[in-house]
């Protein structure tokens, strides 16, 4: 057998196992995380005057107060139980004092695994995310 033909039939042969490997590694990329929406979150506070510290639960859409601050919930969404856990919620916080105008101290997402990466900046308060939960659903069940 001539080299060149050798060559031209072993050429799919030699082919075949960089397409198993390339097929391999794109199916093993993780597929994006999908989020479910909840209708309630679960809030903890932190009082730094008094060292209290509490837990309340805020449906979304609502507005809470804690103290001086109001707390809207704008969503609230929560990974499938089969992936790794995440609650994430979108927060818009304002200190409500009586002799100045409401100032808006925070907005934005808020992470129950990573607090401490959006967290909310304020002399008195500390404000983060546990949990996102459907709680309406169960409760007319």
């Amino acid at each position: 057998m001539p080299v060149m033909s050798l060559r031209n039939a072993l050429k799919p042969i030699v082919q075949l196992p960089c397409l198993v490997v390339a097929g391999l590694i794109a199916c093993s990329q993780p597929a994006a995380a999908t989020y479910l929406q909840t209708d309630t979150t679960v809030l903890r506070w932190l009082d730094k005057v008094t060292g209290r510290v509490s837990t309340l639960e805020a449906w979304v859409g609502d507005t809470v107060s804690i103290g001086t601050l109001s707390i809207e919930v704008q969503t609230c969404m929560t990974r499938p139980p089969e992936e790794t856990p995440e609650s994430a919620a979108f927060l818009k916080i304002w200190d409500r004092r009586a002799s100045q105008a409401p100032t808006e101290v925070f907005s934005g997402w808020m992470f129950a695994s990573s607090p401490a990466l959006s967290a909310m900046d304020h002399a008195v308060y500390d404000v983060w995310v546990l949990d996102c939960e459907n709680r309406r659903r169960s409760i007319s069940e």
